[in-house]
């Protein structure tokens, strides 16, 4: 009798063991709610479908078209979590920020593209007084010479900031006011050159091409500088060359005034600050505050010219050992 209880106890336990990974799986579907998920597509989104409906009555667009076209736009959230705020309180260091963008790959493209586009960036600062070493070096800070152009869909980008900017974020309101107008902008640019809106690729912010452009910047100041009947910021460097110079034109460049690192130390500065180290007193004249248009950023701007400085010091060394052909 004894040992009828003792193998019935036995069974009693293997069984309990088999059933029970189906009845904890079972309680833990019960308890698991699914993970709520942000909607992919911004076609069910009424907020999105009404600002079409804005976009095409002050663009002028087909209304069915531009609802068709913010349909398909798609929710990144990388592109949420990139445009972040930054922590507070935190010193910038002019130093670091430097060492990012004057280093001899970024020198060494820069020869090399002088080298390829010497008669277009001449011409171009002919046409709209803006020095080689400017251009030069806003496509080595922005691209690498076309490197790093960007792999998001200029689409989403664009739409994710317009509907699902960070609220965190302390001015929310006034940057998806101005994401919302750049996708306005970006569709009619779209429209003008007769290609697919999500066929743009981009940075997270939606800026394109070579000089990362905005879509309004690319309307506003983009040229066909190597005069083929279209504007290519992608292909055509003279295009590339000759919109960044107009750019800058437009926006005040005046020719003749220094704007290099080295310019004489007299009234007026900006701060830079270094960390923990002193701050740098950084010269500046009335163009300095030209590339601050381009990026709002006294660091951008001194980084813009320190590497074009870096690049017509090269390109001087190389001309200097006949390696330049002129």
């Amino acid at each position: 009798m004894t040992r009828f209880c003792t193998y019935f106890l036995v069974m009693l336990f293997a069984i309990s063991l088999l059933q029970f990974p189906a009845y904890a799986a079972a309680k833990k579907s019960k308890r698991a709610k699914p993970a709520a998920r942000h909607v992919l597509s911004y076609a069910k989104n009424s907020e999105a479908m009404q600002l079409a409906q804005a976009i095409a009555e002050q663009e002028n667009l087909d209304p069915e078209w531009v609802r068709t076209q913010i349909k398909e736009a798609k929710f990144l959230p990388q592109v949420v979590k990139l445009m972040q705020p930054g922590p507070v309180g935190g010193k910038k260091n002019w130093a670091a920020y430097r060492s990012r963008f004057v280093t001899p790959t970024h020198i060494a493209a820069g020869v090399a593209f002088w080298q390829a586009n010497k008669d277009v960036l001449l011409r171009a600062e002919h046409e709209y007084g803006v020095p080689p070493r400017i251009v030069l070096g806003i496509l080595g800070v922005e691209t690498i010479y076309g490197r790093n152009t960007g792999g998001f869909r200029v689409l989403d980008a664009l739409a994710t900031l317009s509907f699902d900017y960070p609220k965190e974020h302390p001015r929310r309101e006034a940057r998806v006011t101005y994401f919302r107008g750049e996708l306005a902008q970006f569709l009619m640019l779209t429209k003008q050159m007769n290609r697919d809106p999500a066929s743009y690729k981009g940075s997270y912010a939606g800026a394109m091409g070579w000089p990362q452009f905005m879509p309004s910047s690319w309307l506003k100041h983009a040229v066909d500088f190597d005069d083929d009947g279209h504007i290519d910021l992608w292909q055509s460097q003279a295009d590339v060359i000759g919109s960044v110079a107009n750019y800058f034109k437009n926006y005040g460049w005046k020719n003749g005034l220094q704007a290099t690192p080295n310019m004489v130390l007299e009234s007026k500065t900006v701060e830079l600050e270094n960390g923990v180290d002193d701050a740098t007193l950084y010269p500046v004249d009335d163009n300095f505050f030209v590339i601050t248009k381009y990026n709002n950023s006294y660091y951008y701007a001194a980084a813009v010219l320190e590497l074009g400085a870096a690049i017509q010091q090269a390109i001087g060394e190389e001309i200097k050992n006949g390696q330049t052909k002129n």
